[in-house]
């Protein structure tokens, strides 16, 4: 099986994921505290996660991901990940 590379952009990736949230978000047209309520994350919590200042755990990417009706790979997509 061929080695997987190591080298990951982390801070780039964690910013394509807020953004790719942020989107989404506004599309539904719904505030980040609105958001926060549904996915059951603190709002300033969901505001580092969105500015990519957040590492997110995967149950917080299924959590936000639900809370907009979408599957978790559809942000990782939508970031480029």
């Amino acid at each position: 099986m061929p080695r997987v590379s190591s080298k990951v952009d982390i801070n780039g990736d964690l910013v394509a994921f807020g953004q790719a949230v942020r989107a989404c978000r506004k599309e539904m047209d719904l505030s980040q505290e609105a958001l926060a309520d549904l996915a059951e994350i603190d709002r300033s919590h969901m505001g580092k996660i969105e500015r990519g200042e957040r590492n997110v755990t995967l149950l917080n990417v299924v959590r936000i991901a639900r809370a907009l009706g979408l599957e978790a790979s559809d942000f990782l997509r939508a970031a480029g990940i």
